[in-house]
């Protein structure tokens, strides 16, 4: 059977943060959970975006309960301002949706090649720093959006961070598998920790959104600007279709902690939410785990939970 957002269950009192949630993937999902009564954070890189965001959200969904907060992953400092800025008694829900997507290369504000820095040392630093918030909650949840492309990655630790060479479309899938590789990393530790804290990792599937067009790749000219948008139109499904693993990893009640949700068509690149369990990433607990630390010495976020020793592969 389909699954689509009719069968979210009422999520009223529910307090949720949408990262990158100013379009595509992002609001869509912010405002479905803000439609079945989720007070919702919008956090966004640009004001003026996020402004008409919340705005067009109110407009679709009357009477949502939704506010903005800036928020850019790739500044350490701005990802603490918005942790210590946190000024609810707890966080239920932390979709991690921002990233970007095969840009030109450049290094954030701290000098991480910017893939690796805002897909994924962005994202383990404020799930981090807003750890002891979803803590406080009863249920909480973390998704992180990976990609199906994270299954084509030849996962380098030598090179995450660019110390050789950039080529964007490699950069990007092994960003996407360090966040597959984040999620079930959390999970282990949540569970040894005994902790009530579910993990689990989303990829879309081909979606249409502004990741290919937007942000600095808006920079890469006219013609590909054209060429991409063409692209989208034909190949790529709507992004109410994108969003539907991250809804569905967000809202279904019995959904174990560690899954992994993706298209169940071929390729994972269309089709209906389903859990995939047979992803190299999920299973690799060595490198989950060596990337892990050395996350944590790159951002400086550690984790106030009891860990494991890795099993060998």
């Amino acid at each position: 059977m389909n699954w689509t957002p009719e069968a979210i269950p009422d999520q009223s009192g529910r307090l949720v943060v949408v990262t990158g949630a100013n379009s595509g993937i992002g609001y869509a999902t912010a405002r479905e959970l803000a439609h079945r009564g989720a007070h919702v954070v919008l956090a966004c890189r640009s004001h003026e975006r996020g402004r008409d965001a919340v705005e067009r959200l109110r407009t679709e969904v009357p009477g949502a309960r939704t506010e903005l907060r800036m928020l850019d992953l790739a500044d350490l400092e701005s990802i603490r301002g918005f942790a210590e800025g946190w000024d609810h008694d707890r966080l239920d829900l932390l979709v991690n949706n921002a990233g970007v997507a095969m840009v030109p290369f450049s290094r954030t504000v701290d000098g991480f090649e910017s893939q690796f820095g805002i897909n994924h040392l962005g994202t383990f630093a404020l799930t981090g720093l807003l750890m002891p918030h979803l803590l406080a909650a009863a249920d909480p949840r973390v998704v992180t959006v990976s990609s199906e492309g994270q299954r084509f990655a030849r996962f380098d630790m030598a090179n995450l961070n660019a110390e050789r060479r950039y080529r964007a479309a490699f950069a990007y899938v092994q960003s996407k598998r360090a966040n597959l590789y984040f999620a079930m990393e959390l999970q282990r530790r949540a569970d040894a920790a005994g902790l009530r804290l579910r993990s689990m990792a989303v990829a879309p599937g081909l979606t249409r959104s502004n990741v290919l067009t937007g942000g600095a790749n808006g920079a890469r000219g006219r013609a590909y600007g054209i060429l991409t948008t063409l692209l989208l139109r034909i190949a790529f499904r709507p992004t109410p279709d994108g969003a539907k693993t991250s809804l569905y990893a967000s809202t279904v009640p019995d959904l174990p902690g560690g899954s992994y949700v993706a298209p169940d068509g071929p390729f994972q690149l269309r089709g209906e939410p389903a859990l995939r369990d047979r992803e190299r990433a999920i299973q690799d607990s060595a490198t989950a785990h060596r990337l892990w630390v050395l996350s944590e010495q790159l951002t400086g976020v550690h984790y106030a939970l009891p860990t494991e020793p890795p099993t060998r592969n």
